[in-house]
């Protein structure tokens, strides 16, 4: 979940927009002499440690439309992929489809950069969740490829040697089952939270659930920029403060813990029973070899069931500047059919952005799909007016809370401040 920065510095700008220039790009007509046409392609995923089945769904196009070629581009996620994207953007030199999120649809679709496909038949399918995030000033701009989970991770094998066989789903039980953890002599739980992204996404997580128990407006509010942090987000907060008072988390220590990195590697190693973390986790984890359980943030009431929180991930663009459109078009529309989709969700262990669509499911992850097939889930702002200087900031004051400097009453205003700045 790693968010765009802002617009490079003009010297970097132009010698990495003299580099794109150099490339052939969607602004260019890869036509053959017998009328094949090459589309260029490029994406944060597909590559590197995550290939998310792109390749098999890259050929399974091709084998389905053999007068069109694609030339897929992988660059690693941001800063650099927008460092790369935006001036070849600028000199028309980017690929024909771009992947886009929530705000790089809407930066680059008020730049004009973006072809508005308002018209594809796949736009009726997209479910009420999703849509927000594919539509900008009234045009539909992009193709969600996914909905994806943010949740708990447990460690099954470790949760049955402290005699606990489920994975709690209300906070009194989570509470006493990392109180019978502890006792058996294993870490509960580990939340690394260098970057202020672990405290803050728990908050949001815990919300989706307590929140919304108490106002079922507040998500809609929420979507629209109306969101306000008062006292009904005192909860999310003494829960995370509660872990750290008994004893379950060292908050010291786990922020100067990397989410990113030493995080997935820790929990991978058996050092805790429960950990949390994005749904695109599950396929390395599973690699660990013990059986993993992916559930919703266990925040409600006792005997309650928590709503799963969501984002919107990834999306496909095209290039307004394409000297392919109809190909690319094709492309996405190819895409947003439900077999192809799902090899992508699969790869993810993500839900389907489209009504009717194919989600995917399996044994780590059938708790947290059952709540979305329930309706019980909530999709966050991510990427939007909540955009990535917010979330940013709200981790950083969350971390000054966990760390004492800070109260409840003080910390919601701070958030309130953050999320509302522009």
């Amino acid at each position: 979940m790693k968010r765009s920065g802002r617009l490079l510095a003009v010297a970097t700008t132009v010698a990495a927009l003299a580099t794109s220039l150099a490339a052939c790009g969607g602004g260019s007509d890869s036509t053959s002499a017998d009328g094949t046409v090459t589309l260029h392609v490029e994406a944060w995923k597909g590559g590197g440690a995550e290939p998310a089945n792109i390749a098999e769904i890259n050929k399974a196009f091709e084998k389905a439309h053999p007068k069109i070629k694609i030339d897929f581009k992988y660059t690693t996620a941001d800063p650099t992929y927008t460092q790369k994207l935006q001036p070849e953007l600028l000199g028309g030199k980017a690929g024909d489809v771009i992947m886009v999120d929530a705000d790089k649809m809407k930066k680059w679709g008020a730049s004009g950069y973006l072809a508005d496909l308002s018209n594809e038949s796949w736009v009726s399918s997209i479910s009420s969740a999703a849509k927000p995030f594919t539509q900008s000033s009234g045009k539909t701009l992009a193709m969600p490829m996914e909905l994806i989970g943010i949740g708990l991770y447990a460690n099954m094998d470790l949760l049955k040697k402290a005699g606990i066989t489920e994975v709690p789903a209300d906070w009194p039980t989570f509470l006493a089952d990392l109180a019978k953890i502890k006792k058996a002599g294993i870490t509960p739980i580990s939340l690394p939270d260098k970057a202020g992204w672990t405290g803050s996404s728990i908050f949001q997580a815990s919300g989706s659930t307590t929140v919304y128990q108490k106002n079922k407006q507040w998500d809609a509010d929420f979507l629209a920029g109306k969101a306000s942090f008062g006292s009904d987000w005192k909860e999310p907060l003494d829960q995370l403060k509660t872990l750290g008072d008994k004893g379950y988390v060292n908050w010291k220590n786990e922020l100067g813990v990397d989410e990113w990195s030493q995080g997935p590697q820790d929990f991978s190693a058996g050092k805790s029973a429960f950990w949390y973390q994005g749904a695109w986790q599950v396929s390395n984890i599973k690699k660990a070899g013990f059986p993993v359980s992916f559930a919703p943030w266990p925040g409600g009431a006792a005997g309650t069931k928590p709503n799963a929180m969501l984002f919107s991930g990834t999306a496909w663009g095209v290039n307004s500047q394409s000297q392919h459109a109809d190909a690319a078009k094709e492309y996405v529309k190819f895409w947003s059919q439900s077999a192809n989709l799902a090899k992508y969700l699969d790869a993810e262990h993500a839900e389907s952005p489209f009504t009717g669509g194919t989600t995917p499911d399996s044994t780590e992850t059938t708790i947290f799909n059952t709540a979305f097939s329930e309706g019980r889930y909530r999709v966050l702002p991510s990427n939007t007016w909540y955009g990535a200087q917010a979330e940013t900031d709200t981790g950083s004051k969350i971390q000054s809370f966990l760390l004492g400097q800070s109260d409840a009453a003080k910390t919601l205003k701070d958030i309130q401040t953050a999320a509302s700045a522009k």
